[in-house]
């Protein structure tokens, strides 16, 4: 009795993703597909995996105890594979690679046709998220962090710093007036962060406390919009509003007050340190580095 790779793979899908839907859909094939091959997978180990509901999906123990064993032997077989792949002197194969989206939209996207060039065999995937992902269950080969890291299992690699100003539209400005000191910015509009009170925290001197939205949201593309669109002044990171600043869409305001080199203008590249640093990663790294707008 043998079992597909292709078929682990799509199990491995299912349960990262939580349904059969969700797994066709991440990795873009049909859910019949899906459904096949974990049908496939129970007739040939004579177990059930997985209990089915009309709402969700779950591993049954025999389940449990089966994925828990096929991730790591499915995570050698890539690398053997990989392995012989850079023995004809070409990385290839899919990487995943995931980050914030304004990271992906402002810096990765541009640098694609050129990553591309260099490295055609390698099939890249884009994953852009706001959230703070496990890389293992997600499948994900790589991640771009802004800021601290908090989980020590992670290798990382730095990539640069992208300074944090507040800005605001000139057309914000000219109808609210530009602010001149902190003391002022309760006056203002303030768009913000909602799920991180972190990044509501901005680096301003003489500012020690929270700054309270009028105006908020979980992306931060959708903050940058909204500051575009005039609704108030906003903390940003330099690598999503460079052009902005450059084609005058976004004026820094109390650019002398602001306080730089903390661990949020970090940005860094993350893999896991039990695995060495595949050909992909290394390739993917050393192509985007130097090119990065920060």
């Amino acid at each position: 009795m043998k079992t597909r790779s292709d078929d682990l793979e799509l199990l491995l899908a299912v349960v990262d993703s939580g349904g059969f839907s969700a797994a066709a859909e991440r990795l873009g094939v049909p859910v019949a597909r899906v459904s096949r091959a974990i049908q496939r997978l129970e007739e040939r180990l004579q177990v059930p995996l997985l209990n089915r509901t009309t709402r969700s999906v779950a591993l049954t123990a025999e389940g449990r105890v089966f994925v828990e064993e096929i991730r790591g032997g499915l995570e050698q077989l890539n690398a053997a594979e990989e392995s012989l792949a850079l023995t004809r002197g070409e990385p290839r194969g899919r990487l995943r690679v995931d980050a914030a989206s304004p990271f992906v939209l402002h810096q990765l996207v541009p640098l694609v046709a050129e990553f591309r060039q260099h490295y055609p065999a390698i099939e890249l995937e884009l994953i852009a998220s706001d959230d703070i992902i496990n890389l293992l269950e997600q499948r994900t080969d790589v991640a771009i962090r802004i800021g601290a890291l908090s989980d020590s299992s992670l290798h990382a690699r730095l990539l640069g710093r992208s300074r944090l100003y507040l800005v605001a539209s000139p057309e914000y400005l000219a109808a609210a007036g530009e602010p001149t000191s902190v003391a002022e910015l309760p006056q203002h509009q303030r768009i913000g962060f909602l799920g991180s009170s972190n990044l509501n925290h901005w680096p301003v001197e003489g500012l020690d406390s929270e700054v309270t939205s009028t105006i908020a949201s979980s992306s931060g593309e959708v903050v940058r919009q909204l500051c575009l669109a005039g609704h108030g002044i906003a903390c940003l990171s330099n690598f999503m509003i460079c052009e902005d600043l450059k084609a005058g869409r976004l004026k820094r305001v109390l650019e002398t007050q602001m306080l730089h080199g903390g661990t949020r203008e970090q940005v860094q590249a993350v893999y896991y340190r039990n695995t060495a640093m595949s050909g992909r990663i290394q390739a993917f790294l050393d192509v985007i580095a130097p090119r990065l707008t920060l």
